[in-house]
């Protein structure tokens, strides 16, 4: 099952980054984050326990996206370090606005799979599915949108470090009923091969 997941990941980010002309590798990134869980507005403790290890390479804006903004496209995977935890991985856009010298604040949505768990499988109001519950996030949906923001400050012409917190859930669009979510919060740095990723 994680290797079919895996698979159809790659295949869909080989196509995404692909597909847009004159889009090249400017930034890899690499980044720790923790689990916490928004469950009914409620920010309480993540019921996966350990961190997730982050990849994301970003690209250049193609010429099509202007008329958005001129977002960048990523590429992203998260690898859990807890057996318990969630893996996933997916695309997207990220945006940037430098708003004072050395800082930068970035938004961005995208698309991603997991391995997460769903739905229930035991009866409802067993002990089975009372546990079940209090040690899983029912994600509802094994395809999610993702959302991101970010805080960067830079450290020279090719370095940076962010601040950052993600999202994740189906939002009663790509599923319906059960939409529990993920949130992770973390800290990643950043290696730009292009000193400038405004331009």
């Amino acid at each position: 099952m994680k290797l079919k997941l895996w698979a159809s990941t790659l295949i869909l980010a080989v196509a995404g980054f692909a597909a847009p002309a004159h889009a090249d590798i400017e930034e890899i990134r690499l980044g720790v984050v923790g689990n916490i869980r928004s469950d009914q507005g409620d920010i309480v403790e993540g019921k996966h326990e350990g961190a997730n290890v982050e990849l994301d390479i970003i690209s250049s804006s193609p010429d099509f996206l202007n008329l958005i903004g001129s977002p960048r496209l990523y590429l992203m995977g998260s690898f859990a370090t807890d057996s318990d935890g969630v893996n996933f991985g997916g695309v997207g856009l990220i945006w940037r606005w430098e708003f004072a010298d050395g800082w930068a604040f970035e938004p961005g949505f995208g698309y991603i799979v997991h391995d997460g768990e769903i739905d229930n499988p035991f009866m409802p109001g067993s002990p089975e599915a009372n546990a079940f519950v209090a040690d899983n996030q029912l994600l509802g949906s094994r395809d999610l949108f993702r959302t991101t923001f970010a805080l960067e400050r830079e450290f020279g012409d090719h370095f940076a470090a962010q601040l950052y917190w993600q999202h994740m859930s189906h939002g009663q669009i790509l599923d319906s009923g059960r939409n529990q979510g993920l949130d992770y919060v973390g800290l990643r740095f950043a290696y730009r091969l292009d000193p400038d990723p405004a331009n």
